[in-house]
């Protein structure tokens, strides 16, 4: 639902100059692109699970694909300037895709998405300014300013999936929006070494680090002591409130959606308790919510709205 930070992996294919093939794809070629995509990256929820309707899940798919491609270009590129190259000419891509003119499978098989439900261009823009944003700004003073990050480089995703479902009013589109941050500081939590390391990324909120009197120098030194959990307990703490405001989403929409809404909440909460159990030492062990702890978070959602029971 949200950028995961929709995590890199050898998998994936970093497109070259041109982003586009001489011989686009059969539109079938398309869809299978974007399905095998969405399958085969480890995400920290499920993509779209059984009891999705049929007729959404390649939508999802194709959604998916967009936001895990556009993302790679901005974390696999090698260097800023590279990757700004070649999201602007993904960004190039996308207008064009609304000009009905398509190219790469990705777009391709988002088209038919875009057409089938209407979806306006705004989101997908927004996510690649977030993307385009991470090459230029790699610090963010205090957390409303994160906050502002998330709501282009999270809560467009939220939003697309709502336009899945038929819906477009600004109450659910609220709620989305919390688990979708929720989901991304749960992300940029998970990953504070990789971020850092790779990329030079610090997304704790610096005002916060200066308040525990947590340098960047104690970040890089991995000093994982009693400063550096009263930090992390506060920054989870904020991504827990959201998670459960969020949550009141799966009430507000059709019942086959909601468990697909609620797992996307309830994965990024077991996301948070998987660090807390590692005492936040997120330096050395990166928690991650493995298949099996996915499974039983399903089968836990589906028994809840079998029973009619909604979160809260």
């Amino acid at each position: 639902m949200q950028r995961e930070s929709f995590r890199p992996s050898e998998a994936v294919p970093v497109i070259p100059t041109p982003i586009w093939q001489e011989t686009p794809p059969s539109p079938e070629e398309a869809r299978r692109y974007c399905r095998n995509l969405a399958r085969s990256h480890y995400e920290n929820f499920i993509v779209a699970t059984f009891l999705l309707p049929s007729a959404l899940r390649q939508h999802f798919y194709n959604i998916y694909a967009y936001c895990r491609f556009s993302d790679d270009l901005g974390d696999e590129s090698g260097e800023p300037q590279l990757a700004l190259e070649r999201l602007r000419q993904w960004e190039a891509e996308l207008y064009a895709c609304y000009q009905g003119r398509v190219r790469h499978p990705v777009f391709i098989a988002l088209r038919e998405t875009i057409d089938r439900f209407e979806i306006p261009i705004q989101p997908f823009a927004d996510l690649l300014g977030a993307f385009q944003r991470d090459q230029v700004k790699n610090r963010y003073e205090t957390y409303a300013e994160l906050l502002d990050y998330c709501r282009y480089s999270a809560n467009p995703v939220g939003r697309l999936v709502l336009y899945l479902g038929g819906y477009r009013d600004p109450e659910r589109q609220l709620l989305s929006d919390y688990t979708c941050t929720a989901l991304q500081l749960a992300n940029h939590w998970q990953d504070i070494q990789m971020d850092l390391v790779r990329l030079n990324r610090i997304y704790l909120p610096l005002e916060d680090m200066q308040n525990f009197h947590y340098s960047e120098a104690d970040l890089r030194a991995k000093h994982c002591d009693a400063r550096f959990a009263r930090l992390m307990q506060l920054e989870i703490g904020r991504a827990r409130d959201l998670f459960h405001k969020g949550l009141r989403l799966t009430r507000l929409v059709e019942s086959r959606l909601a468990l697909d809404i609620e797992l996307f909440g309830r994965c990024g909460l077991e996301l948070l308790e998987r660090i807390e159990a590692v005492k936040y030492d997120v330096f050395r062990h990166r928690p991650t919510v493995s298949k099996w702890a996915r499974t039983k978070l399903l089968v836990s959602c589906w028994r809840s709205l079998r029973a009619g029971k909604y979160s809260s």
